[in-house]
């Protein structure tokens, strides 16, 4: 469990305000000392973090967060490290210590109903005093589900428990396909995984790791290879393999060499499926050809790292766009789980392919871009059109554009 990819764990995050039972709620959940917990208000300070199995849901992590009602310049901004939190959380627990709501409180509610995220209230406490029949009221009026508990005492732990499986999403009791429905057993892929300097050492970045379980997973027989061993690959099979996999800033060495017939895409574009909407993010590539002098483009990556000399979103993509596009465009780099608030200023988000975040955040960045009017797209499929690939690097998953899907699938 510990060594799950964090893009892979459920998001699971407990809110309320200051001495309300939140790190005593977490220490009940994981049955474990894992949170500071004291009488004195505003002891959590920023979100901490604790793995946990929630079975049958899996691996998830819980978040821990400052109270809503932190006071001061320095509270002020806990409460904003929260909302951030909030961004990439799949499920919350607002813990609320049975007295009538606060403003604080009714507004963060408020926030979250707006967020759709699904929510289960915890009126914390319940050995000290009975729940507020406002609380009682506003649960029912809005259609919230709650459980009443005690952290301290572990009463009712296990129904908190039970609520949080019943209220998980389908998306996340289902694993979406990363590969798998793209092969049968016994099939031949090739992964083309150059080893660069921004490779950790001594291993294949996520991206490769998990494509290549997958396929593995999958019965087919796994070949890999560096950008340039693949023309003596492919002259050791028989036949032509089923389907090629590269890394995206491999694709125009790749090309040369793989016969036009042979299935070709790559593992950015992969997971701009499996982690968002391959549809949206593929629609998004149009807004290139209507790029203008002076526009601002936001790249957004998902982790921070070392900037190398070549690296890929700070250099090599505002290269290549620059010449694809012959005009003078303008970038600006966003990175880990900072996400601009002034969207509107840019006219395309080019986006990585985000393995180190979980579906929904990616997906709710899809969305917040959508509901600003920013198209939105992602590296890998950005490389494959300016080199002039797109179609084939596309073509071996269905592509459904946003117009032509039914009512009612927006994601």
């Amino acid at each position: 469990m510990s060594s799950t990819p964090r893009g892979e764990r459920l998001i699971i995050t407990l809110l309320g305000n200051r001495n309300s039972g939140k790190s005593s709620l977490i220490n009940a959940l994981t049955n474990q000392e894992i949170a500071i917990v004291s009488e004195t208000p505003g002891t959590t300070t920023d979100p901490v973090d604790k793995r946990y199995e929630l079975l049958p849901l899996g691996p998830v992590t819980f978040y821990d967060t400052a109270g809503l009602d932190d006071i001061g310049e320095l509270g002020a901004k806990r409460v904003q490290a929260t909302y951030r939190v909030l961004f990439r959380t799949d499920m919350a627990i607002f813990v609320n210590d049975g007295n009538t709501f606060s403003a604080s409180e009714l507004e963060f509610l408020e926030r979250i109903r707006e967020m759709k995220i699904p929510l289960l209230v915890a009126f914390n406490k319940r050995d000290l005093r009975p729940v507020a029949p406002a609380n009682l009221e506003y649960c029912q009026k809005h259609g919230l589900n709650w459980v009443s508990v005690s952290a301290s005492q572990k009463e009712n732990i296990q129904a908190a428990k039970e609520k949080l499986i019943e209220l998980a999403p389908a998306h996340l009791k289902t694993e979406r396909p990363l590969v798998s429905d793209l092969v049968r057993a016994g099939d031949r892929v090739i992964l083309v995984t150059p080893i660069d300097s921004a490779a950790p050492k001594g291993r294949l970045i996520l991206p490769q790791v998990q494509v290549l379980r997958d396929l593995l997973d999958s019965g087919t027989v796994a070949l890999v290879v560096r950008e340039f061993e693949l023309k003596q690959a492919l002259a050791s099979l028989k036949e032509d393999p089923d389907l090629v996999i590269t890394d995206s800033q491999a694709i125009e060495v790749v090309v040369l060499d793989l016969p036009p017939q042979v299935k070709l895409t790559t593992f950015s574009i992969l997971f701009a499926r499996y982690k968002g909407d391959l549809d949206i993010l593929a629609a998004g590539i149009r807004q290139i050809d209507n790029l203008r002098d002076g526009d601002k483009i936001l790249i957004a990556e998902a982790c921070s790292h070392h900037v190398q000399k070549d690296d890929i979103g700070r250099v090599k993509l505002p290269r290549w766009l620059r010449e694809y596009t012959g005009k003078d465009l303008v970038f600006e780099t966003y990175a880990g789980h900072d996400f601009p608030p002034n969207l509107e200023e840019y006219a395309l988000c080019v986006h990585c392919g985000a393995c180190m975040l979980n579906q929904m955040e990616m997906s709710r960045r899809i969305v917040e871009a959508q509901r600003r009017g920013v198209p939105i797209t992602n590296y890998g499929l950005t490389i494959a059109k300016v080199h002039g690939y797109f179609d084939r690097a596309i073509a071996p998953l269905n592509i459904v554009p946003p117009e032509d899907r039914e009512p009612g699938n927006p994601l």
